[in-house]
């Protein structure tokens, strides 16, 4: 059998990333100051040298097809061996602090995925990582006590923030509870919330009354522990998302209005620091990834 030997090329792969991650071919090609031509010229490069489509049309924007999905995961990681390997040759292995904020949702489901391999590749890089509110991650942003935040996008996020994805949101509430009488008998449905200001609440809110539907608030938490622990103990429906949602929980959404989505944000300090470049990109490679369908 004939030994396989393509090698594939860095710069195609950088552009081919990028690309999917800008959701445009073009976007990429100004980022890396190219020719869209270039750009697009590197891709179909790679497509032969894979021999089968890595991207498709989708609306306005370009996504991988499931060729391309696999070989997205492996290129960012060939990116980051190569860029590594030129840093530790040049004697420019990352050191230092960096300061990461996220908001309560992302702690347990997204957070191991950013800290755990950025902390194994950067041995020499302290994080100090801090799991909040979105008001008061904002608060520590202006103050400049992190250096980042993955934060949900509300109304009044600074305009450098950046916008990563959207996900779903769901209506929640424990296995035992049935919300038929709320909504039948005209009984006001029981919710279980944050304590304002919250955005989850006020889109909760607006979204029942929109509907002529009566609620009422029976349990508020300064936590997002005191909120599924109070859902759990059927005191009552709660919205959020499905990241981080109790498995012992379970999503009411088709007897309730639609909640539409939340879109998924980072905002940073303007620095050229290496560390903090290279932790945002992680942290964007990691929601991108959780956010493919299942």
């Amino acid at each position: 059998m004939e030994k396989l030997s393509v090698s594939l090329d860095n710069d195609a792969l950088r552009s081919f990333v990028l690309g999917i991650e800008c959701g445009s071919f073009a976007l990429a090609a100004q980022q890396l100051c190219r020719s869209t031509s270039a750009v697009s010229a590197q891709l179909k490069k790679l497509e032969q040298q894979c021999g089968t489509p890595l991207v498709a049309k989708q609306g306005r924007h370009l996504v991988p097809t499931d060729s391309g999905e696999i070989l997205l995961s492996y290129a960012r990681r060939m990116l980051a061996l190569n860029d590594e390997a030129c840093r530790a040759v040049r004697g420019e292995l990352l050191q230092g602090d960096v300061r990461i904020g996220m908001q309560e949702d992302f702690g347990e489901s997204l957070m191991p995925s950013i800290l755990g391999p950025f902390s194994r590749q950067h041995l020499g890089v302290r994080i100090s990582a801090r799991v909040d509110r979105n008001q008061p991650l904002l608060q520590a942003m202006a103050e400049k006590h992190l250096d980042m935040a993955l934060l949900w996008q509300g109304d009044h996020l600074p305009s450098q923030s950046q916008l990563l994805g959207q996900t779903a949101l769901t209506w929640i509430g424990a296995e035992t509870l049935d919300i038929t009488d709320y909504l039948v008998g005209g009984e006001p449905l029981p919710l279980v919330m944050f304590e304002a200001p919250c955005l989850m609440r006020t889109r909760a809110i607006s979204i029942l009354e929109q509907a002529g539907i009566a609620w009422r608030v029976v349990f508020t938490s300064h936590s997002l522990s005191g909120v599924w622990a109070a859902v759990q103990a059927g005191l009552g429906v709660t919205l959020r998302s499905y990241i981080g949602l109790p498995h012992n929980l379970r999503s009411l959404s088709a007897a309730l209005p639609s909640p539409g989505h939340m879109g998924i944000a980072l905002l940073q300090q303007q620095s050229n620091d290496a560390t903090q470049q290279m932790l945002a990109q992680l942290t964007r490679h990691a929601v991108h990834d959780y956010l493919q369908p299942r």
